[in-house]
């Protein structure tokens, strides 16, 4: 595990001498399913930083994986909960209320032959400079084939077994990120002026990878995975007063290593890239005064999770790894000198 805890406002969470109290923001980034075991033994380490549940905290952003965790978060799945079901472990009053076992399998089902979105296509043609390098990249893809039914299946189950209303949902608090597959605009359903979508709707948009799954069709507008626009969208955060964010973001890495295989060090370049934008967006809160403490994965994390992301066999490796490494690093920063990446 590692960490890059940056300065701007000091102090407990807590407001100090009658000042309004800090406000606290949870960003989760993409990752598959391997990720999501990731961050959910990162989520331990951070409430216990806090001392207070994270589905309390003032907003949560969840990009693809992330959309995931958020939305367990907000209907009231506990840590502990996540962190059973992360192990394959029996959860009785969650399987009980429908939530279902999401391992969709390592490699995805053969797309159809079809173009994933001729229109996003023409656009990256016709206006390079106005489409991101990752949607426009993205439309070019087959269509997917794949569809999150067990997904949607569980969300619904955690909102009803935590009595929300399964449809019109609408949480300021609550920040799920997709991708407008025909425009290319980042969409945040949740937010203030996106359109008004079921939750789970939101988090399966926000999970449909494109060439691998089917996009989402929602009020006649098609959405894909918010992870080809940014992995964390932690820049959408910038602006709004927060004194303390937290980030976890699985494709990063602050502390390379050097792995000898071809295929490992591909993937190391990617994340690079992944890192170093990330890094802009947390100097961008920083220098407004914001707390930003980025957990990304380190090299043990990295030797457990390998390459990819979607492989349900790294779940329990990647889960244990980071149950240690976290609680390590948030101890180790909470000692130190603060330090701008």
């Amino acid at each position: 595990m590692s960490r890059d805890r940056g300065h701007g406002a000091t102090g407990p969470h807590a407001g100090r001498d009658g000042a309004a109290p800090d406000r606290v923001g949870l960003v989760l980034g993409a990752g598959g399913v391997v990720g999501a075991a990731w961050m959910t033994g990162a989520l331990q380490a951070v409430q216990e930083r806090l001392g207070r549940p994270l589905g309390e905290v003032d907003l949560i952003v969840g990009t693809s994986a992330g959309s995931v965790l958020a939305a367990a978060l907000r209907c009231g799945v506990s840590i502990e909960q996540m962190v059973a079901l992360q192990r394959g472990e029996p959860v009785p009053e969650l399987r009980g209320a429908g939530v279902r076992d999401l391992d969709d399998g390592p490699l995805p089902p053969r797309p159809q032959l079809r173009a994933g979105s001729p229109r996003l296509m023409l656009a990256t043609l016709l206006t390079p400079h106005r489409v991101h390098p990752g949607v426009g990249a993205s439309a070019w893809l087959p269509l997917g084939r794949a569809r999150h039914e067990a997904l949607r299946t569980t969300v619904e189950a955690l909102q009803s077994r935590a009595g929300q209303p399964g449809t019109g949902w609408a949480d300021d608090r609550t920040w799920i990120t997709a991708v407008d597959y025909d425009s290319g605009r980042r969409v945040i359903f949740g937010a203030a002026g996106a359109p008004l979508v079921p939750l789970a709707d939101a988090v399966v948009a926000s999970c449909s990878i494109p060439g691998w799954y089917a996009p989402v069709a929602i009020g006649g507008r098609r959405y894909v995975d918010g992870g080809v626009r940014s992995v964390t969208s932690l820049s959408t955060v910038a602006g709004r007063g927060f004194t303390e964010v937290y980030v976890l973001a699985p494709m990063a890495s602050i502390e390379p290593d050097r792995p000898a295989r071809r295929t490992e060090r591909l993937e190391r370049r990617l994340r690079r890239l992944i890192t170093r934008s990330l890094l802009r967006d947390a100097q961008l809160l920083r220098a407004q005064g914001t707390r930003v403490t980025l957990l990304t994965p380190g090299r043990e994390d990295l030797a457990a999770m390998g390459v990819n992301l979607m492989d349900p066999r790294r779940r329990g490796p990647a889960l244990a790894t980071s149950l240690r490494t976290s609680a390590a690093a948030l101890a180790a920063s909470a000692g130190s000198q603060p330090r701008v990446a």
